[in-house]
């Protein structure tokens, strides 16, 4: 009996071993994408860390529904046909930041609650003061008046109209451009600074701030994935029912990419040759051209089309588990095996494995590889690509 043998992958639900019951956990095995590492800075032009953090958090949280990525698909071709608009869009960082602490100090609260007398009698309390309000005042207007109410909300959908609408009134309610004027004016005095400071507590005590600050880096967000999309030419995919297909698809990171079409319609692709011939790279970028597909955003090709997956799982970095004491052969084993169990239930995977079953002998290794392979052409549902520098494998028939 061979070797290998032992290590056969049931496939059916035991007990003890039962696939998630949501569609957003089944998608989590893209740590080989390196998605905070190396993705994030490519789509990152945000000017602060929240703004920065949202950003992260959409490119982590692939969407569930075809609507779902549709609408966020429109939304960032809305910021797309907006990007004259916002191509100069900038401010202070230190600015920014000062004003976002000063905003959420519940201290604000106190100005009209007997500070008033200080305010007007203390000359150190009253230029500190107003030198905070001005900061405000002058950062928000700048923001508003040459970047979201020039936006042409038309070309966005419905639903994030509203939101920007309600990032409009939120700043029109500070009554900002008064303001403003009184500043370049020289006239914004102490009563005025008591007024605003009761603008600001009023929209501290019904929380919203904490609302406004919540869509306002998120647009911040939308922005910055929209600048990456519009410069590096991406395409926004099409979904289907069961073709996968990219056309001058590259990977987004490398300096001079190749250029590579790929289509399909069968659901296990077997990709073969030497050692060093851009086999990973491909794999990588088709790899990562299905998430981005799936987070909604545009993707590095000219053309594309792909169906919905339940789940995606890519294995390309060939490590050794430590912290579980897996080895690379074994991680691969358990890797496949969810993949497995979610496609047995009929749910739609699509998996990626480089250089499969390469930590076991070359023997072995052919021999896994065949049963493997040809069990993958069961689960119709599900798409397949597989590397492998084994060429005998390029005989295996359906």
């Amino acid at each position: 009996m061979p070797c290998y043998r032992k290590y056969l992958i049931v496939v059916r639900n035991p007990n003890g071993i039962s696939p998630s019951n949501s569609k957003q956990e089944r998608m989590n095995n893209i740590a080989d994408l390196q998605i905070e590492k190396e993705i994030l800075p490519l789509f990152d032009f945000t000017h602060n860390d929240f703004s920065k953090g949202t950003l992260n958090k959409l490119l982590q949280e692939p969407l569930t529904s075809i609507s779902d990525i549709l609408t966020r698909q429109d939304i960032l071709k809305g910021f797309i046909a907006n990007h004259n608009n916002l191509k100069e869009y900038n401010y202070s960082r230190v600015d920014f930041y000062e004003v976002h602490k000063f905003l959420l100090d519940t201290s604000i609260q106190n100005y009209k609650k007997g500070i008033k007398l200080k305010l007007l009698i203390s000359e150190k309390e009253r230029h500190q003061t107003r030198a905070k309000y001005i900061q405000f005042v002058v950062l928000f207007q700048r923001i508003h008046s040459f970047y979201i109410k020039r936006l042409d909300t038309s070309c966005f959908p419905d639903e994030y109209k509203k939101e920007l609408h309600s990032l409009n009134d939120s700043l029109t309610s500070f009554n900002l451009g008064y303001y403003d004027e009184l500043i370049r004016e020289d006239k914004f005095k102490a009563k005025n600074i008591l007024d605003l400071s009761k603008l600001i507590s009023s929209h501290q005590e019904n929380r919203r701030l904490e609302l406004f600050y919540k869509k306002f880096f998120l647009f911040e967000a939308y922005i910055s994935i929209s600048r990456c999309i519009y410069q590096n030419k991406f395409c926004f995919p099409s979904l289907s029912d069961s073709n996968i297909f990219f056309e001058s698809l590259y990977h987004p990171l490398l300096k001079n990419p190749v250029n590579n079409s790929f289509s399909s319609q069968q659901n296990v692709i077997l990709l073969t040759g030497p050692n060093m011939s851009g086999k990973s790279t491909f794999l990588k970028s088709v790899g990562l051209a299905v998430y981005l597909a799936h987070v909604g955003v545009g993707v590095p090709a000219t053309k594309a089309e792909l169906p919905l997956f339940d789940n995606i799982s890519i294995s390309i970095n060939h490590n050794d588990d430590i912290l579980s004491g897996y080895s690379h052969f074994m991680t691969e084993i358990i890797r496949l095996k969810q993949v497995l169990i979610e496609a047995s239930i009929n749910k739609k995977c699509f998996a990626i494995f480089d250089e499969l079953f390469k930590g076991t002998s070359i023997e072995d290794a052919v021999q896994i590889s065949s049963t493997t392979i040809n069990g993958f052409t069961k689960f119709n549902n599900s798409f397949f690509l597989i590397s492998t520098h084994y060429t005998s494998l390029k005989k295996l028939r359906r």
